[in-house]
């Protein structure tokens, strides 16, 4: 999965929980979830592809790691019950959806890393970076890569969806606070 599928489809996530709990008041903020979706990849993509190519050669290394998500919900934890944080909890959370969105699963040394060993198994992709970028981004928009392109479409469409839900919200909430502006002009007359 790339950028949209993560995005898009952990949005989906959250405002589904957020439409079918709504005693549990699940925030959905586009920018932080975003922010959560990507995070995995924006510290193991650098670190394990750029920084750690030689020894390491994964983008899934530690934060697509349990061990990870349990300290990052820990954190979050701590950070609402002091301080009333919500933020951190969505970034969690986010964080946790794309171990999912993943299927980190089928990689289980890295999933319970280090409780099956200290090694991350290397990527089967050669090359540098530049190389490693370039064929993902060709695989999420080939029809043909059907398990990246289908959640990368799907995530678009969510996206897209959710946007068009906050202009037309935004948009009636001008209208109705346009509407009680001249009913209170009309009052006054």
């Amino acid at each position: 999965m790339f950028i949209f599928g993560h995005i898009g489809i952990t949005l989906g996530i959250f405002y589904s929980l957020n439409r079918l709990l709504p005693k549990k008041n699940i925030p959905v903020d586009f920018k932080w979830i975003a922010f959560g979706a990507l995070l995995p990849d924006f510290i193991d993509k650098p670190l394990g592809r750029i920084i750690l190519a030689e020894t390491i050669g994964s983008g899934r290394i530690f934060a697509h790691t349990l061990l990870f998500a349990i300290l990052l919900g820990m954190l979050a934890a701590y950070a609402f019950y002091q301080k009333g944080w919500t933020v951190p909890l969505i970034v969690a959370g986010a964080s946790f959806c794309h171990l999912l969105e993943d299927q980190i699963w089928n990689s289980p040394e890295v999933l319970f890393w280090p409780f099956l060993g200290w090694k991350f198994p290397k990527d089967t992709f050669s090359g540098g970076f530049t190389e490693y970028f370039m064929k993902i981004l060709n695989n999420s928009y080939n029809p043909a890569s059907t398990d990246v392109f289908i959640p990368e479409i799907v995530g678009l469409s969510i996206i897209l969806l959710f946007a068009a839900s906050r202009i037309r919200s935004k948009i009636e909430a001008k209208n109705i606070s346009s509407q009680t502006m001249k009913e209170k002009a009309k009052e006054q007359d």
